[in-house]
């Protein structure tokens, strides 16, 4: 069934209840009110502070949004990008698209004006809507942009080169539009790749794998009706999406949060009663040095109801989940591993039940199977390194007009992840790096993600990455970038001490003491740091902070 029919049964069955709550703190501060404050004031003088919609709501709007791009002549098959940041109009605009039978095609908010000019004409895409803080990227390109497409602006005081949302939806029905009925086998969604190994590349789903992403995670959270899930990251992301969507099939209430600081976090999980949260790991990481700090003091919130943290869309330092385990003793604990070309997270997942398994990513998550394989494409033997391999009816169908690298990550129905992987005797997988972050040095193979799990031990350390530099003698050598935490203070011979429980080889032969850049998602934005650091001239702080 296509994802949208849960849309439609939650606002047939639950047409009254809430479905999302908009929360924008950065309003709160701006009017100089408490979170404590606001909880008083009356809920219909809550926004924009607080919005929400309730089911029949979102449905209503969806359908509103869908009846617009029809009588603009979009049809199946077309592309509509989105480009706009977290709010209560961007999921009712997705389900829009999806119920006109085009394609939906979320980007990237960081994308620049160069970007969305390339995704658009990459992905062939017919209509953009875009958000008020986008109007400078896309004048930038206007003329180029709007050759053949339609620019669609959600917000007051539209510019000139666009058409208004709100003006083109205001007079359009609220009722299902009159469609040609979809099937799973119909294309639904092109994502694009996080761009970490290269330019951005356009994955071409199913609503096949849109399906499968939402029941997926409704199964593995075990998410009920009176869960209330807190979605955090963007939600152009796959991740945040469809985590989301075990909500929606659960028909439970959402909290969309913009701010990422702890006390902000912690005030809507308790104001909210959210019962499932999915943190990134520096914001985990936030968190926990905040209630080291004393600077938030959990007797200050509401948090007995919160049962379940889980992270995801990037490798998950074990130390960090044990300390969570000191504040947070009750909570369940689990950990996805996905990628945008398997419809985002859980083709991987440790589990609720095996988290005395911290560190690795998991079992097949549900519907999927896994492999892992050597340079000839043969399975390698338990415990041995080798490449993730992945199956499952969320595999993309395709990079969007580009065989030649469709051709290199799927053969046979298999999904060639790139990362590194090895299984352990019990049959759980372990991340072990990416495919192109492995460091070769004097014939040894240097796998990051190892040194970086062991230096988040340092308890002076908030952040690290470690990286190849060319090096003349032995090809490359292991750099770690260090982060250090507020208030710490640390030297290169504090990590070089820290360091000596290493083996030599994995010893990092250059500190380098600064800010570790992450990008929506909490990915490690390597290829930056490695252009940033990549000369026999380094100049880098090495110095004792």
């Amino acid at each position: 069934m296509p994802v949208m029919d849960y849309l439609e049964r939650n606002a047939r069955l639950y047409g009254d209840e809430v479905a999302l709550v908009e929360l924008n703190p950065a309003e709160a501060d701006s009017r100089r009110l408490s979170w404590k404050e606001y909880s008083l004031i009356e809920s219909n003088s809550f926004a924009p502070y607080r919005r929400e919609i309730t089911w029949s709501v979102f449905d209503e709007k969806a359908n509103r949004c869908a009846n617009m791009l029809l009588q603009r002549g979009v049809g199946k098959g077309d592309k509509v990008a989105i480009i706009m940041y977290n709010s209560l109009e961007w999921l009712p605009i997705y389900f829009g698209i999806l119920k006109t039978g085009a394609i939906a095609v979320p980007f990237n908010f960081r994308y620049d004006a160069e970007e969305i000019l390339y995704c658009a004409e990459l992905a062939e895409v017919q209509v953009i809507i875009f958000g008020p803080e986008f109007i400078g990227r896309m004048e930038a390109k206007a003329e180029r942009l709007s050759k053949g497409r339609l620019l669609i602006y959600v917000g007051d005081n539209c510019p000139s080169f666009a058409e208004s949302y709100h003006l083109l939806a205001a007079d359009c029905p609220s009722t299902k539009p009159e469609v040609e009925p979809l099937t799973d086998e119909d294309f639904g969604a092109i994502y694009f790749s996080s761009g970490t190994t290269g330019f951005p590349k356009a994955i071409l789903h199913k609503h096949l794998s849109l399906t499968q992403a939402a029941q997926m995670e409704q199964q593995h959270h075990r998410t009920g009706r009176e869960d209330v899930f807190l979605c955090i990251p963007p939600l152009y992301h796959t991740g945040a999406k469809f985590h989301w969507m075990g909500s929606l099939v659960a028909g439970s209430k959402a909290v969309l949060l913009k701010g990422t600081k702890p006390e902000v976090i912690l005030s809507a999980v308790s104001q909210e009663h959210c019962t499932i949260v999915w943190l990134l790991v520096p914001w985990a990481q936030d968190i926990l040095d905040a209630l080291d700090r004393g600077e938030l003091k959990m007797s200050d919130y509401e948090l007995d109801q919160w049962r379940l943290m889980h992270i995801g869309a990037q490798p998950v330092p074990p130390s960090l989940i044990r300390h969570w385990k000191e504040y947070f003793p009750h909570h369940d604990y689990d950990t996805n591993y996905g990628l945008s070309e398997s419809t985002g997270p859980g083709c991987v997942h440790l589990g609720l039940e095996n988290i005395r398994k911290v560190g690795a990513i998991g079992v097949p998550g549900y519907r999927w199977q896994c492999r892992i394989l050597d340079e000839q494409g043969r399975e390698v033997p338990q415990g041995e390194v080798g490449e993730l391999c992945v199956k499952g009816p969320g595999v993309m169908t395709c990079y969007y007009n580009d065989e030649k690298a469709t051709a290199q990550v799927l053969k046979d129905g298999w999904l060639l992840t790139g990362d590194m992987a090895r299984q352990d005797e019990e049959g759980f997988y372990y991340l072990v790096d990416r495919k192109k972050d492995v460091i070769v040095s004097g014939g040894e193979n240097i796998y990051p993600v190892q040194i970086e799990d062991f230096l988040h031990k340092c308890e002076k350390v908030k952040d690290v990455a470690v990286i190849g530099l060319p090096d003349r003698r032995l090809g490359e050598i292991s750099a770690a970038i260090i982060e250090v935490k507020e208030g710490a203070s640390c030297s290169q011979e504090d990590i070089e001490n820290f360091c000596l429980e290493l083996p030599r080889y994995k010893r990092p032969r250059k500190i380098i003491f600064d800010t570790v850049p992450r990008n929506a998602t909490g990915k490690i934005e390597k290829p930056a740091l490695r252009k940033r650091y990549n000369s026999e001239n380094l100049v880098a702080k090495e110095t004792q902070r």
